[in-house]
């Protein structure tokens, strides 16, 4: 009689950490946001280090993966000559947009954007215009950028950003792109933090790339049940009771 008792009470406290594990992994399943829902990545090419700064910077103020972007190519000096060799990469793309042997070539890329719903591009601008290593990376991925927000940093000596927005759009057409871009130029480059805070409320970062659900998420509060498969207020401090789907005795 005892063994049958005995049979029986184990067979409901395997039964119990069943439901309670197929519970608690819906629950997990169904309180994430939509799939890839703020992640964020900040994609930069920087010549002068200039961008480099702006993306530490960045990346102090929010939660994201960084990749650069370097040309295949190394030790040109683009800037040689009032950007001689700078103006004939952009001229080239200028002159046949839609031609991949008028971009320049870059180191290959192993980043998947399909694991990034954010996006931040982080560029220098020569002569009014974007990059033209940055150019070369989003024309060849600016199709999976479709439907990501997408946010824009331009670093320049002077020159207003627009041209760079335009090209930006122009290889980026289907992106959800933030409210405003944010330019930072030689003269306030020293309050980058300060105009990177401001931007970021600004556009609602938080809000607009749901941030803050992906991290409420993350923290759901632990799901504990006693062994008759009621949910408890509170962990107990001694005995036997299930949390997370983990038997737990004390």
């Amino acid at each position: 009689m005892r063994k049958v008792l005995f049979s029986r009470v184990l067979l409901t406290v395997m039964s119990l950490l069943a439901v309670a594990c197929s519970s608690d992994e819906a629950s997990e399943v169904n309180a994430q946001p939509a799939a890839n829902t703020g992640k964020a990545l900040v994609v930069y090419y920087s010549y002068t280090n200039y961008c480099r700064d702006i993306v530490t910077t960045l990346t102090s103020q929010i939660e994201a993966d960084v990749l650069e972007i370097k040309p295949a190519e190394k030790g040109l000096k683009y800037d040689a000559n009032y950007y001689a060799l700078g103006t004939q990469l952009l001229n080239a793309i200028k002159d046949a947009p839609n031609d991949a042997s008028s971009y320049p070539a870059i180191d290959p890329v192993t980043t998947s954007l399909s694991d990034y719903q954010t996006i931040i591009i982080v560029t220098p601008l020569w002569w009014s215009q974007m990059a033209a290593i940055m150019q070369s990376y989003l024309f060849n991925t600016g199709p999976d950028m479709a439907e990501k927000n997408i946010g824009l940093i331009v670093s320049s000596a002077s020159s207003g950003i627009s041209g760079v927005v335009a090209d930006c759009k122009r290889l980026v057409a289907n992106g959800k792109y933030f409210s405003e871009n944010l330019w930072i130029n030689h003269d306030n480059h020293s309050k980058r933090s300060t105009l990177i805070k401001n931007w970021l409320t600004t556009i609602n970062y938080n809000t607009v790339t749901a941030i803050n659900e992906a991290k409420a998420a993350s923290s759901a509060p632990a799901r504990i049940y006693d062994l008759n498969g009621r949910m408890m207020a509170q962990e107990p401090s001694k005995g036997v009771f299930i949390k997370n789907g983990k038997k737990i005795v004390r």
